[in-house]
């Protein structure tokens, strides 16, 4: 991942304003801290700024980028992973760096604005043409990276990666929504990426091919495995993580990263001493191969972090916060290691109902249509998540579910195939299941393949929820609670632990703006109305964690872990992990060390 901030329209040439723009990028250094590039447009009339991390061309590939007359510029944050495609199908031209990001600027001079649709990849980015003093802002299908719109008060238009950069020059900014282009001919935003699954009313009918499905994914992963740096998979043991592992493993072989790094993936998890997700993570990455990393962390090491957390995710959400603060602890100890890109799971819940409360849907049109609703939120939830929580650290993460084909191909699927129906053997996801429950030469383990899915934050360990709540008790009254609607009025918090967050998030970001980028209404079970909708025992629950599956899972939550006290906590110190949290196993990458032991 990297950083951008763009400012247009400024007209200010003043070198306090320059001082000013280099400032506010380095708000954005954690996202891309190998270089920083600014562009300064004729008349002082744009600024592009950028904070890169080195992927793709680390030699040569620094931003702001070029056309080969240099009269088109661009500073992208991203990955397009058909680059080298383009370049082969597309005008000749000169190209200044192997920079995958390069090929925009060149495509736009030749297909102008619908260069967005030929772009196969995560990324946001802005492109500025000198040539008319116009420009055009984009962000990704789905927003697997994030940006953000701000306009100032001298009738500029800023754009940036991450709302800490706008957040004190701006008078107002917001998200910038995904599929989105802005353009300054056309007169702002437009949607460019409208597949027809999602349309409202639209229902798919192709049948489910297992086949077909297995191999879009494989497409997917593979050319995820473009690096040219060291890189692994993050791998908690579920059914999504550990299909991106084993996919990923079985093909690295026939990369040209494998020449680079070695044909051994490297694979990481974290988790509370004795969690889920560590036994069955440790488990897959025995059966497929891969040098595992084991990650602890203590409750008291999460409490620590929360303020940071909150700072880099830029949420008050309690579902984005429990999840991201592992993530964040966890990649700093990944990047200690060399490693700069990952591969992760989310998507997979959203795209094929993997939620637990999806067991109630009543028909397939509202199962699809549900689908589709959480989708359009991921950028609000999981990738906000997945992306801020490791670029935090200067950790670039890769999410195969969401390519733009694999997804064209899942959701077209008729939804009746992807519907829970447990006396047929079908549990959530089942057609993925299906897809890779190879005989022969199986992915992975039965029991691993049809595990059912921990739910939200309980996976890297019991008592972390619990302790999160305990914490909040002891920040917040029951009178502050009480007052709520007052102090806070727009998404008023409902729990003290909501309440806790929101008052760390107003420490950090105080602007109107700021707090209406997170999604709001009542925390309801898995955030959702549809939950509500289909079954009214939903209703009255505040957490919205997975615990209130209300006994759509197999397990029972109120069921203490093996070992575990009579409070639910493991048998150490109030559940936390004693002893060294690094695995004596892991050491720092060098890059001169044998291949065979060369991170991926």
């Amino acid at each position: 991942m990297c950083g951008i901030l763009a400012i247009l329209g400024a007209h200010e040439a003043s070198p306090a304003r320059r001082d000013r723009i280099l400032a506010l990028s380095r708000r954005l250094r954690h996202r891309g801290p190998d270089w920083s590039g600014l562009f300064v447009g004729q008349e002082n009339w744009c600024y592009l700024a950028h904070e890169r991390l080195a992927i793709i061309d680390p030699a040569s590939g620094d931003q702001p980028l070029y056309n080969g007359t240099k009269d088109i510029v661009v500073a992208a944050n991203g990955e397009i992973y058909n680059h080298e495609a383009l370049k082969k199908t597309t005008k000749p031209h000169q190209y200044h760096t192997q920079s995958d990001c390069e090929v925009i600027a060149h495509l736009y001079e030749d297909v102008g604005e619908e260069v967005v649709g030929m772009l196969d990849g995560m990324f946001s980015f802005v492109l500025v043409d000198n040539r008319d003093k116009s420009f055009i802002a984009a962000r990704d299908p789905i927003g697997i990276t994030p940006l953000y719109l701000g306009w100032g008060s001298d009738g500029s238009v800023w754009f940036a990666s991450e709302m800490k950069a706008l957040k004190d020059d701006c008078e107002r900014f917001e998200v910038f929504p995904p599929g989105h282009i802005y353009s300054s001919k056309n007169g702002g935003l437009r949607r460019y990426y409208n597949p027809p699954w999602f349309s409202e009313t639209y229902v798919p009918s192709t049948p489910f091919d297992a086949l077909a499905l297995r191999a879009a994914f494989e497409k997917a992963v593979v050319k995820r495995l473009m690096t040219d740096v060291p890189f692994g998979v993050l791998l908690s043991g579920g059914l999504d993580s550990s299909l991106v592992a084993a996919v990923a493993s079985r093909h690295l072989a026939n990369t040209k990263a494998a020449n680079i790094w070695g044909k051994q993936l490297h694979s990481f998890c974290v988790g509370l001493e004795g969690s889920p997700d560590l036994k069955a993570a440790r488990e897959v990455a025995s059966y497929i191969g891969t040098r595992h990393h084991e990650f602890n962390f203590t409750v008291q090491e999460g409490l620590d972090a929360l303020s940071e957390v909150i700072y880099h995710v830029e949420t008050y959400d309690v579902t984005t916060i429990r999840a991201s603060t592992p993530m964040f602890l966890m990649t700093r100890k990944i990047k200690a290691l060399g490693v700069k890109m990952v591969l992760s799971g989310e998507g997979s819940d959203e795209i094929f109902g993997g939620y637990l409360y999806f067991h109630k849907a009543p028909n397939k049109e509202e199962f699809h249509h549900e689908l589709v609703r959480k989708i359009k939120a991921l950028h609000l939830y999981d990738c906000q998540r997945a992306n801020k929580s490791t670029s935090a650290w200067g950790l670039e993460a890769r999410v195969p579910f969401l390519d733009k084909e694999f997804m064209d191909v899942a959701m077209a699927i008729d939804p009746a195939e992807k519907m829970i129906r447990k006396d047929q053997g079908r549990i959530e996801k089942w057609v993925m299941r299906k897809a890779f429950d190879d005989e022969e030469n199986p992915y992975l383990p039965k029991h691993i393949l049809y595990r059912q899915k921990e739910q939200f934050s309980d996976g890297v360990g019991y008592s972390w929820i619990d302790g999160l709540k305990e914490n909040a008790e002891r920040h917040v009254t029951d009178q502050m609670l009480k007052h709520a609607k007052h102090v806070y009025p727009f998404n008023t918090p409902l729990t003290k632990e909501a309440y806790y967050y929101r008052m760390i998030f107003e420490k950090h970001f105080p602007q109107q703006s700021a707090r209406m980028t997170v999604p709001g209404g009542p925390s309801v079970a898995c955030s959702t109305a549809a939950a509500v909708e289909w079954d009214k025992a939903w209703a009255g629950n505040l957490d919205p964690s997975g615990r209130a599956a209300l006994g759509c899972h197999d397990a029972a939550y109120t069921a203490k872990p093996a070992g575990a006290d009579a409070n639910g906590a493991a048998p150490h110190e109030n559940g936390h992990a004693t002893g060294d949290a690094f695995p004596k196993t892991s050491k720092p990458i060098d890059a001169n060390i044998q291949k065979s032991q060369a991170v991926h």
